[in-house]
């Protein structure tokens, strides 16, 4: 079912304040041809959410989609909406993480969408992209492999997971100081996972160390016994791992218990500002930090900052500080410059939004995420920076920054698959 974001109010002729968005031009001002998704008489704009409301993803998925709507809420109250006139509704379903469930979802809404504002998951965006090209839509998947960067009909931000591993190793070995360490891996078994691995490979080779071990699971394990106990026998004295919040609390239970204390170092998704107040808390702030993107919660020397705060306690006081936000916030930036872009040159069809892509131009985030340049698929620009965050308890989301926003040189090196 459709969420309205829209609110009633005055209508203002203002362009989105987002940054790399074009201004607009004089075919805004005309009455552009309906579209999927677009009605011009009624001046909406329909764009989708498939993302896991409900399951253990639901914790990843739930303050993603806060983000999309608060920033929708914001640009549709203060800013008229997309080019000063046109209102943005969500129409939100739940994938609960199946990759099946996404693609009905998605074929059920994409007659009534003029792009698909997030898809959340590896797996996920695995499984819908050849439905997105067939039908010429464009969509954000709130994942970060590097295998969307030169798709045609993506619009993915921040730096790819490779990136994440290959900055992460690269701190391990220098920063940290343990490149003489035994490395090793566990990974959630499927592409998300294999992005991970795919990274960590890269960039421990360019560090000159071996991966001594890899211990593989499915999403939603139940037991990780036989994963601690490989990665135990192995002495792994560093643990890089790929994975999703719900099985990171049992995977760290389940290490503490029994008593394996390696230095853990996770990508992004496998933290949630829950564990901070969890009983691991102590385990994870001596042992377990996070390769993630732009900065810590409340951290306004970051100019983006500040204005996502001030819009979070007007327009959803009740959603608590949360890494996740930040990222579906970022997301609704992105997709609002892709709309305006499209409105500038006049067309909100399919291969409007397709050639509005290829025309958008940089996208900054103020901070908040790696600035991304978006052309032919061919020319994008992506981010290659980091930040690593250790785990602390008394900091909002309990992590704070270590090091921030910096671009290893192995990061600088790194080549898109296939390329």
């Amino acid at each position: 079912m459709g969420k309205l974001i829209a609110v009633l109010g005055a209508v203002t002729l203002v362009a989105a304040a987002c940054g790399g968005s074009s201004k607009t031009s004089t075919s805004a001002k005309k009455t552009l041809a309906p579209a999927p998704g677009f009605d011009p008489v009624a001046k909406t704009i329909h764009v989708g959410v498939i993302t896991p409301l409900t399951g253990p993803v639901a914790v990843i998925g739930k303050p993603l989609t806060a983000g999309n709507e608060v920033w929708f809420k914001y640009l549709n109250q203060e800013k008229g909406g997309i080019a000063g006139k046109y209102q943005v509704t969500l129409d939100e379903e739940d994938s609960q993480y199946v990759p099946q469930n996404a693609v009905q979802a998605y074929q059920k809404i994409k007659g009534n969408e003029v792009a698909i504002e997030q898809l959340l998951g590896t797996p996920v965006t695995k499984a819908v992209l050849p439905l997105l090209k067939q039908d010429n839509v464009v969509a954000q998947p709130a994942s970060l492999d590097a295998d969307w960067v030169p798709e045609q009909n993506l619009i993915p931000i921040g730096g790819p997971y490779q990136i994440q591993m290959i900055n992460a190793a690269d701190y391990i070995a220098k920063d940290a100081g343990l490149k003489s360490k035994k490395w090793c891996d566990t990974i959630q078994d499927d592409a998300y996972g294999q992005a991970g691995q795919a990274g960590l490979t890269y960039g421990a080779q360019a560090q000159g160390v071996s991966i001594v071990s890899t211990a593989k699971f499915p999403a939603g394990n139940a037991d990780f016994t036989p994963q601690v106990q490989q990665l135990k026998s192995a002495g792994c004295e560093v643990v890089f791992l790929t994975s999703t919040p719900s099985d990171t609390a049992k995977l760290m239970a389940k290490a503490a218990q029994l008593q394996f204390a390696p230095q853990w170092i996770g990508q992004s998704p496998s933290y949630i500002g829950a564990f901070a107040a969890s009983p691991l808390k102590d385990y994870l702030a001596a042992h377990f930090l996070v390769a993630g993107e732009g900065t810590e919660w409340g951290d306004t020397s970051v100019p983006g900052m500040a204005d996502m705060i001030s819009r979070l306690q007007k327009y959803d006081p009740a959603q608590a500080p949360d890494y996740y936000f930040g990222f579906g916030y970022n997301e609704a930036r992105a997709v609002t410059a892709l709309l305006e872009k499209a409105v500038a040159l006049g067309d909100l069809s399919r291969q409007g939004i397709v050639n509005a892509l290829n025309k958008l131009g940089t996208v900054s985030f103020d901070g908040l995420t790696g600035d991304y340049t978006y052309a032919s698929p061919a020319q994008r620009v992506f981010p290659r920076a980091s930040t690593i965050f250790k785990v602390n308890p008394a900091k909002p989301v309990g992590l704070e920054k270590v090091k921030y926003n910096f671009e290893s040189d192995s990061a600088k090196t790194y080549k898109l698959p296939g390329t």
